[in-house]
C-alpha cells in the first residue's frame, strides 16, 4: 500500500467511530475522518459476528485487496476503518474492489470536501 500506513492504535480507531462519518453498505462500513497527515491510515475491523477465524480473516484479505487496487483513488489524509459484515463473505473481491470504486471513494471524496468547505463557510462569516 502506496499511500497508506496501518492504524494500529484503538484511541485511532474509537475516535473514527465517534468523530467520523460513515458510509453504510450491505458488506462493509466505511468510517472516515481527517487525520492532517501526509498519508492515509488504514483500520479493518471483523467482529465473531462475521464468522470463525478462518473467515474473519478471507474477509480482512478481501478488504486489504480491494482497498489496495483502489487506494489511488482516495484522498489523503484520511483516518479510515473498513467494518466487515456478515455478507462479505459471499461475494468475491472483485465486487467489492468496483464498490470501493463506484461508491466508496466518491463519498470519501466528498466527505473529504465536504469537510474542507464546512470550514471555509465559517471563516468568511
Amino acid at each position: 500500500m502506496m499511500y497508506t500506513q496501518p492504524m494500529r492504535q484503538n484511541k485511532d480507531f474509537r475516535q473514527c467511530y465517534n468523530r467520523g462519518k460513515n458510509i453504510a453498505s450491505r458488506h462493509v462500513v466505511i468510517y472516515a475522518r481527517k487525520n492532517h497527515l501526509p498519508v492515509n491510515r488504514l483500520g479493518i475491523t471483523t467482529g465473531k459476528k462475521v464468522g470463525n477465524a478462518v473467515c474473519r480473516s478471507r474477509a480482512r484479505r478481501l478488504i486489504r485487496q480491494a482497498w489496495r487496487e483502489n487506494e489511488i483513488l482516495s484522498p489523503i489524509g484520511l483516518d479510515i476503518v473498513i467494518v466487515a459484515r456478515p455478507a462479505l463473505l459471499d461475494i468475491s473481491s472483485d465486487v467489492l474492489s468496483r464498490y470501493l470504486r463506484e461508491n466508496g471513494m466518491p463519498q470519501l471524496r466528498k466527505i473529504y470536501a465536504g469537510e474542507k468547505e464546512h470550514r471555509t463557510e465559517r471563516a468568511k462569516k
